[in-house]
């Protein structure tokens, strides 16, 4: 789409494709240094090399081209990137469709089958469920070999399952050590593995001294976990329906992850938290703008309503507003500075 918008000359490389990684293998500086306009590198993690190529070629004065680079995984994550591009490069994150995509009546479409193009429009449940369970092998067979050469593949497809039922928890990297039978810095690699190719989302806790309210040593301070994609959640489970997943026990916390992404989408991941106590008060998200702190509550109930930790959470941090985001339809107000929202009005609210 960008490419199709770009007023001057374009070209693509689709590194997915061997004869656009043979056109750069032999003369990467020569082919890319003579390329006018928009040049567009996809799946730039299949020759991590470009990145050092790529260098000199933006510091030039002379150059006549712009470079979008397309991936799957972080680049901190893809062995052999020596060179970051720091000063040269803007980072823009993507995330799955949105329901501002596709709409607040396909909510549930959305939350069941997940944000990947493919498996939201796939004809039939049937459909969906063989998109989906190709891509899970396929990036267990062959990305994760391809990005971390060596690792067992059969271990981090149990480890993915195993986080699926452990979707909305705070980490807790002996257990699943001791789960899996493995050490803890096997399963912290294989975290970091999953986090750098986008599939898991670590939400770290937010902690800091509030005086005689709080003290530091009483906040958690272990992140949260989420498989970032619902759909991917759901295969996962064995979950295809959505009687099966109103009736499945991860079926709030499914809610939860599938709502902070939504909110994630439509306000940014930066400045993004959420806060803990060790005697039970806590807040799904905090999200901090401009010096304010905005809180997000995720209950999947068609009756939302105040809690006593919302009221000492919301009095202990300072909030300037919290929403309880729920899958209903109506706005209304639950308390003083506290309100229900449904989740399709997270991206009209304003946090200034």
């Amino acid at each position: 789409m960008v490419a199709d918008s770009w007023p001057g000359p374009t070209h693509l490389f689709d590194l997915e494709v061997a004869t656009h990684r043979a056109a750069l293998s032999a003369t990467p500086a020569r082919v890319l240094g003579s390329c006018e306009g928009l040049v567009v590198l996809d799946e730039i993690q299949r020759m991590p090399a470009l990145f050092e190529v790529l260098r000199p070629i933006c510091d030039d004065p002379g150059r006549r081209a712009v470079f979008l680079l397309l991936g799957s995984a972080s680049p901190e994550l893809v062995r052999g990137v020596s060179e970051t591009l720091a000063g040269r490069v803007l980072f823009v994150d993507m995330g799955g469709l949105s329901l501002d995509e596709v709409g607040p009546e396909r909510q549930d479409r959305l939350w069941l089958r997940g944000g990947y193009p493919r498996a939201y429009l796939a004809p039939s449940v049937g459909a969906w469920k063989r998109w989906v369970h190709s891509y899970s092998r396929t990036f267990v067979e062959r990305d994760i070999p391809m990005l971390r050469p060596g690792t067992s593949t059969e271990a981090i497809a149990r480890f993915w399952r195993m986080l699926a039922h452990l979707h909305g928890q705070r980490w807790n990297g002996s257990a699943l050590a001791r789960a899996l039978d493995t050490s803890v810095p096997s399963v912290n690699a294989y975290r970091g593995l999953l986090a750098g190719a986008f599939m898991i989302r670590l939400l770290p806790p937010w902690f800091e001294n509030l005086g005689k309210r709080l003290v530091n040593k009483r906040l958690v301070k272990s992140p949260k976990l989420y498989l970032r994609d619902s759909g991917l959640l759901h295969a996962l489970l064995g979950v295809d329906e959505m009687i099966q997943l109103a009736a499945h026990p991860r079926h709030g916390s499914s809610w939860e992850g599938f709502a902070l992404e939504q909110t994630l989408l439509a306000h940014g991941q930066r400045e993004a938290y959420f806060f803990a106590t060790q005697r039970g008060a806590e807040l799904d998200l905090m999200l901090l703008r401009r010096g304010k702190r905005w809180g997000f509550e995720f209950k999947c109930t068609e009756s939302p309503r105040t809690t006593r930790s919302m009221h000492i959470v919301s009095r202990d941090l300072g909030l300037e507003r919290l929403w309880v985001v729920y899958p209903g339809d109506l706005e209304f107000p639950l308390a003083d500075g506290i309100a229900a929202l449904p989740l399709a009005g997270v991206s009209g609210l304003d946090l200034r």
